[in-house]
């Protein structure tokens, strides 16, 4: 697995949007403060010129977006890249990227998680590259960064460093932002769960994993190179980690029942699930019942409502390093080991 380079004080930190673009005024204003945030921790901060612009979900044409994140990948000034957003359309970078090119290029640092895990794993399978499954850049603007945000930014600058589970999170929430500097609303007490009700879960391995909306549009696809990624990497073993965006619950069953068909789950140590931003109950099927029919029959550890994902605060997760991830009691833990 190739490692980015450390960041370094100086270095700048760019942000480009390989998906969607940040066009609502509130939020702009927001990504102003992410300079004055950064400047504040050491660093210089650059935005390619697809960050601020928005058609129907796209910030510019694929063609666009792959050269924008190429731009930014050769600038030798530019440490790390923090996508601006998720999104929808991502896939249509994919086929404008030059990924044999990337996979010669130096290793850098991409954060970004929901759409950009298309991304992401392609950086993993393809160009053997650690990236960070993580919050997107405008979280970088709220008025006082949250310890998830610190995290993200010490990892990359090479700090081992184990996080441990939040009291609180957030809720799902559809109202407009008004405070272009609001932080995380943490209203929810959070518990870790073990599927099947163990006392304590405890397993290392080579992560992979991302949006589970996402990781399933990639099965089957040119860009899907998830076997040989388990193949070179089972001595490891495999971790899986995995958040829903938007689905019900046959869909999980369904989706799980495809990814243990494809072979996904070979030499898998454990799987760990984030909280789920949408998840309609069809059925009356609850979450940990379809995985439990799904993948309960490989005996593989699972622990879900973790903080990874759509409800903040996520714990940067480095996505093909070494992981060691223990649950107990309702809390929890993750570590990320560089090599």
């Amino acid at each position: 697995m190739r490692y980015p380079k450390n960041l370094n004080k100086g270095d700048y930190i760019g942000t480009t949007a390989p998906s969607a673009g940040i066009i609502k005024p509130v939020d702009q204003k927001r990504l102003d403060n992410v300079k004055n945030n950064f400047e504040k921790l050491g660093y210089k901060y650059i935005e390619t010129q697809n960050v601020r612009t928005d058609f129907n979900g796209k910030s510019s044409s694929g063609k666009e977006r792959a050269e924008q994140l190429l731009e930014l990948w050769k600038n030798p000034e530019v440490g790390a890249i923090i996508s601006a957003a998720g999104g929808d359309f991502l896939n249509e970078m994919l086929d404008q990227l030059d990924i044999e090119e990337l996979k010669k290029l130096p290793p850098k640092w991409f954060q970004g998680y929901s759409n950009n895990t298309e991304l992401t794993m392609i950086l993993n399978t393809v160009c053997d590259t650690a990236c960070i499954y993580g919050p997107t850049i405008k979280d970088f603007g709220m008025r006082k960064l949250h310890k998830v945000l610190e995290d993200s930014i010490e990892i990359m600058t090479g700090k081992k460093i184990t996080q441990k589970s939040f009291e609180k999170h957030e809720s799902l929430d559809w109202s407009d932002r008004v405070d272009p500097y609001e932080e995380y609303k943490l209203v929810n007490k959070t518990k870790w769960k073990n599927l099947n009700n163990e006392e304590e879960i405890s397993f290392t391995g080579r992560s992979i994993g991302g949006c589970f909306d996402e990781v399933i549009n990639l099965i089957g696809t040119k860009y899907d190179h998830v076997k040989e990624y388990i193949e070179k990497y089972k001595n490891d073993g495999i971790v899986w980690f995995l958040e829903i965006f938007e689905k019900s619950t046959p869909q999980v069953y369904i989706n799980l029942w495809q990814m243990k068909n494809a072979g996904y789950f070979d030499y898998c140590k454990g799987i760990i699930f984030g909280r789920s931003l949408m998840l309609r109950e069809d059925y009356e099927l609850t979450i940990d019942q379809v995985i439990k029919d799904a993948i309960g029959d490989l005996n593989i550890p699972v622990i879900y409502d973790a903080d990874i994902g759509h409800l903040s605060p996520q714990m940067p997760i480095v996505s093909g390093a070494i992981l060691e991830i223990k649950s107990k009691s309702g809390k929890g833990s993750i570590k990320n080991y560089i090599k």
